[in-house]
This record gives structure tokens, sequence and C-alpha cells, in this order.
């Protein structure tokens, strides 16, 4: 005979302690099996849908120098999952180079304007682990810390001070002398508003990665936020930037909208790659 047996959290009003849910969006793995491959290559290649607008005599190989195929995204997804033996927690926060941790495993750090969407992409880049976590406000200028992010020993992310409206005073003495001295990091990635195109402040900050000559990317942030041709006009403009202007960015900006998650999940595995905690099948230049 079987009987019902009283659980607390089934009764009404109940109240039990609540665990941080991953987003919908957070796993490519769950998505495969929910969306035509259309809406897959979409989310991938944010890039694709803007190549078919442009002209044929238009030069497309630099939309495409990293494009991992989608077993090498789903291996890099791993290293952004919480495990007994990496576990993925916030460690740190530093204002001097003598306050931040002493670390040896590779590093990546996101600098960008105040508002551009930075610690956001963090929050979508750690959405497999919802427990960690990243403040992210509609005030610009909240982050006013370097934020240190430990993946086990994979690799740490470093969220920086927003430049720009309401940036510390003293940003450009927190963040030139660890873009100069920091001897593990890997990559710099610098962040664009892709509906308003690269501004002045974001020259400046250009200018400050390319005179400390470490290798760096550029990133479109919100993209879901702008029409496609004026989001095709102010990625033209920054690829001639690129061209003209640089010598230590990667050639290729990385397009991502933390909303809907297109092309979150390449720059996870850009991000294991440069690291060198995943090697690519077909592999790209780095």
């Amino acid at each position: 005979m079987f009987c019902w047996r009283w659980v607390p959290w089934l009764t009404p009003g109940a109240h039990f302690s609540s665990v941080p849910r991953a987003h919908k969006l957070a796993s490519l793995q769950a998505a495969v099996s929910q969306m035509s491959q259309t809406k897959l290559r979409g989310l991938l290649y944010p890039s694709d849908q803007l190549e078919a607008c442009l002209d044929r005599s238009v030069d497309k190989s630099q939309f495409q120098l990293f494009r991992p195929c989608v077993e090498d995204v789903l291996e890099a997804e791993k290293l952004f999952c919480s495990s007994p033996s990496r576990k993925i927690d916030y460690l740190s926060s530093a204002v001097r180079m003598d306050h931040v941790p002493n670390l040896t495993q590779p590093e990546v750090c996101f600098i960008g304007r105040s508002n551009v969407g930075k610690s956001s992409l963090i929050k979508a880049l750690f959405s497999l682990t919802p427990e960690v976590e990243v403040r992210v406000s509609k005030t610009p200028g909240h982050t006013k810390k370097m934020n240190f992010f430990k993946v086990g020993k994979a690799f740490t992310i470093v969220d920086m001070p927003g430049y720009g409206h309401r940036a510390p005073k003293d940003f450009v003495d927190m963040v030139e002398p660890y873009l100069l001295a920091r001897a593990n990091l890997v990559r710099t990635f610098l962040l664009v508003d892709g509906s308003i195109g690269v501004q002045k402040a974001d020259l400046i900050a250009l200018e400050m990665c390319e005179e400390v000559r470490r290798p760096y990317v550029m990133v479109v942030t919100k993209t879901d936020k702008v029409p496609r041709g004026v989001l095709l006009t102010n990625l033209l403009k920054l690829q001639e930037l690129v061209k003209t202007q640089t010598t230590g960015c990667f050639p290729q900006p990385f397009l991502v909208s933390s909303h809907t998650f297109s092309g979150v999940y390449v720059l996870r595995c850009f991000i294991a790659h440069v690291t060198a905690n995943l090697k690519l099948a077909a592999t790209s230049t780095s």
C-alpha cells in the first residue's frame, strides 16, 4: 500500500532556502537539442547574419579567424562548470598592484567604458555557476576595484573598473600598472558598446592597450539592442580602426549579447583557448 509522506517544501506557504538557478541559455549543451540549426548558428556566430548584408567586395575573412566547431565550444563549456576539482568563485578585490592576489595561473581581464555591459558579460560567462556573485548595476561606474574570479587552477577572470563617466579618479594609476606588470596576463578584452560604436574614451583605452604591448581583443556588446544596419556600420568602423591603427589587437572583434547569449559560448571557447586549456580541432590563429 502506497502512502504520501509529508514534505515541507510541498506545503502551501512553506519556506525553504533557494539555490540560484542557471539561466536557461547558460549551457549550449542544453540549447543544442532545443533549437533549430539556424538559430543555433546565430547564437554561436552572430557575425554571419551581418555578413549577409555586406557587398561581395568586402573582405569577410577577418570575421572568421576564430571559428570553433560545436564540439570545441562544448568542451570549453565544461571549464565554466564548477566541480570539486575546479571551484569557481570570487577570490578578492584590489585597488593597487600591491593588493592584487599572488596567482600563477593564466589570467584574462575585461575593461571598458562605464555602462558598456562588462559585469553583465562576465555574469553571462559564469552563468553555469549562478552561485558566483558578479555584481551588476544599472548605475554607470559601479565597479570601483579590480575584482578577481578564480576558475580553479585553470585561469582567472578580472573585472576591471569602467573608464569614462563616474570612473574611479585613480583609474589609470590602477589599471595601467596592472596591464604592464601582471606577468600571467595572457589577454585583455576591451569592450565597446555596439549600439553607439567607438567613443573618444574607447580610443584612449585602445591607445593604452597599444602602449603596454600586450595582446588584446575587441568585444562588441549589446548587439541585441541595436538595429542590424547600425550595428554593421559601427562594426565596419571598428574593423577599419583595428586594421589601420593597432598592432597588438586580434583582428576579429567578438560580437556578444549578455541578454540573448549570442556570441557568449564562442567567447568562452576563446578564453579557454588563449589560457591553453583547450586545443581546437581546427586550430585558428590566437
